[in-house]
């Protein structure tokens, strides 16, 4: 009989995304989050579970913030954050390097990992104009590393953004260098299909994780470039009982939602 603490649960990709995100931190690390998304989520797990040393900064400048119990909301990260400097406090730590791991998200991504949260189509005359990315941009210039977290569909994953609001890897493995960009940018891209990683010669995004009842092409069908595929590709290992506890404590799931998506083996 599975033990209850790696029983596997079902949960949402939305679920799944937060604690594949959270498996990457490592306790001790600090951790840059902004708003209440997967990444957020994801950064209050890791502290709850594997990572207790955990101390995370939200842009909004809330620092050490330790929710223990209750939905994660912005008054509740306000409320459970050790103290609450500017704004710009948190962008100037950002870029002293005094931060490990940067959660961020965007609407367009390449396979060099730039990202845009800006416009979609062209920047004078847009289709569309975009909120913009916030701390994006720092967070992937000084943050030792980046997390990406982004829904993998056609629309986002494109051959060439159409703005750059933060630089991941530029055209190739010595931009970041010549740009004067402290940090590794982009290390993980986690998706609702699977996790990308970049080339360690190249830079170029690769497949290196599919989540339970994902292939490979279902994930090329959703990429807008000649997607390359590690040489072994592992299977995500299924949230545990007490990770999506905890997801759903920060993120309650809305009435019937629950259980949707992932169960083990089907998506």
């Amino acid at each position: 009989m599975t033990a209850p603490d790696v029983e596997i649960a079902p949960c949402t990709a939305e679920e799944l995304m937060a604690v594949v995100a959270a498996r990457a931190v490592r306790d001790g690390q600090v951790v840059l989050v902004e708003g209440d998304g997967p990444g957020a989520v994801a950064a209050q797990l890791a502290r709850r579970t594997h990572a207790p040393r955990t101390t995370v900064l939200d842009r909004s400048g809330a620092v050490d913030v330790r929710l223990d119990d209750g939905a994660l909301t912005e008054r509740s990260v306000l409320d459970a954050a050790l103290t609450v400097v500017a704004p710009a406090e948190i962008d100037g730590w950002v870029q002293a390097g005094r931060v490990d791991v940067g959660f961020v998200t965007a609407v367009q991504i390449d396979r060099h990992a730039n990202l845009n949260a800006t416009v979609l189509g062209e920047y004078d005359e847009p289709t569309e104009r975009l909120p913009g990315g916030g701390a994006t941009a720092e967070a992937a210039a000084w943050c030792g590393e980046v997390v990406v977290l982004l829904p993998h569909r056609l629309r986002s994953f494109v051959e060439q953004v159409d703005f750059v609001t933060a630089v991941g890897h530029g055209t190739g493995p010595h931009d970041r260098a010549l740009l004067g960009l402290r940090g590794r940018g982009p290390v993980r891209v986690v998706t609702d299909l699977g996790v990308l990683e970049p080339d360690p010669e190249t830079v170029e995004l690769v497949l290196t994780a599919l989540h339970p009842g994902v292939d490979v092409e279902q994930v090329r069908a959703e990429t807008g470039w000649d997607l390359q595929v590690a040489p072994e590709v592992v299977t995500t290992p299924a949230p545990t009982a007490e990770e999506l506890a905890v997801v759903r404590s920060l993120r309650p799931p809305a009435p019937g939602t629950a259980g949707d998506g992932v169960a083990g083996s089907a998506v």
